[in-house]
């Protein structure tokens, strides 16, 4: 399609006129009292920019910080600062391509699609084409979705930030979650030993195990930071563990890559303890920080190809409807997820 052609609808999307969409009106840290089903108009699609028939999304921490417009940073990020930019904070997805705006190649109606788009809890989503790419083929499209934020996150903890190789010793904390889940199985997936860190309960335990940890420790029993065993990695991606102590399990010039943590601060909601470790990573041998995820299609098919060679598989705990949108959120909320939550459309 070239720079001068419009954007193409297919019959199923001009038909349909209205979809049916999760929307939020305001911000608010409960699902129940902020978001609602109703029947909104189809999004526009502009240069760039492609219409996605939605068959699934995910719900992951993000998802709750963007509804609750807190920490206030996430406002100034572009998410609105009085009430939410967008009508719902989905943003991860899985689907089929129903049209392509200008200036959009390697994407037709009907192709098979995942990765990250805007409002995702509804019907229809809009995404730019260079956060989207060929759904992995052996998953369904409620585990496909799980795929995007949550992987993207864990990729380039482990690759980029990490920089995990064969034989490093690696600790992933909060590893029966979202992003740890994937952490664990890209770790493994580059040849790293893995010691994963979860809650108590059999569940998560049997869970992490499935992903191929070398090691499972309860937290609630045993402290994997009290320095007994230091590890060339340290990812933590659930805890709020105190830098030092985290330290104290790293080798001398070992990585700490923090990618979670959560307080109930409005201004920084945990993020204190990144920036500290920013701002004393270049004063000490050990690399202490935290990142952004980049949200790239390149990436996206990295994991794609990961996961269709079995190295990595997302572990879907539960799915909900789109109308149970808001109870999917609070199961996460509650603490009682094992990997990933779907919602299907």
């Amino acid at each position: 399609m070239n720079a001068e052609q419009p954007s193409v609808l297919t019959a199923t999307a001009t038909a349909a006129k209205s979809m049916q969409s999760i929307v939020q009106e305001r911000y608010g840290s409960s699902p129940e009292r902020v978001l609602r089903l109703a029947s909104v108009p189809l999004p526009a699609i502009g240069r760039g920019e492609v219409l996605v028939r939605v068959r699934a999304a995910s719900v992951d921490r993000g998802t709750w910080h963007l509804m609750a417009g807190l920490p206030y940073p996430v406002r100034a990020a572009g998410f609105g600062l009085r009430r939410p930019k967008y009508a719902n904070p989905g943003r991860a997805l899985a689907g089929t391509v129903e049209a392509v705006g200008a200036d959009v190649a390697g994407l037709a109606p009907g192709d098979e699609v995942y990765g990250v788009g805007a409002a995702t809890f509804a019907e229809y989503a809009r995404s730019r084409a260079d956060k989207l790419t060929a759904k992995p083929a052996n998953l369904t499209f409620a585990e496909a979705a799980t795929v995007p934020i949550s992987g993207l996150t864990a990729l380039q903890a482990v690759r980029d930030h990490g920089q995990v190789r064969e034989g490093r010793r690696v600790l992933v904390i909060g590893a029966s979650g979202g992003v740890g889940s994937f952490a664990v199985q890209v770790a493994k997936a580059f040849g790293a030993e893995v010691t994963a860190v979860c809650g108590a309960g059999a569940a998560k335990a049997a869970l992490v195990r499935s992903l191929g940890a070398d090691e499972v420790v309860d937290h609630t029993a045993v402290d994997p930071t009290d320095g007994r065993v230091r590890y060339d990695v340290i990812l933590d991606t659930g805890g709020n563990r105190p830098l030092s102590r985290l330290r104290r399990a790293l080798t001398a010039t070992g990585r700490l890559v923090i990618v979670g943590g959560e307080t109930d601060g409005r201004w920084l909601g945990g993020t204190d303890r990144q920036i500290r470790a920013q701002l004393l990573s270049p004063f000490v041998g050990q690399r202490l920080g935290s990142f952004v995820a980049s949200e790239n299609a390149a990436d996206l098919t990295v994991l794609r190809e990961l996961v269709e060679a079995g190295r990595i598989l997302p572990a879907v705990d539960r799915t909900f409807p789109l109308a149970e949108t808001p109870a999917a959120i609070r199961h996460l909320l509650d603490g009682r997820t094992c990997g990933k939550v779907a919602v299907t459309v």
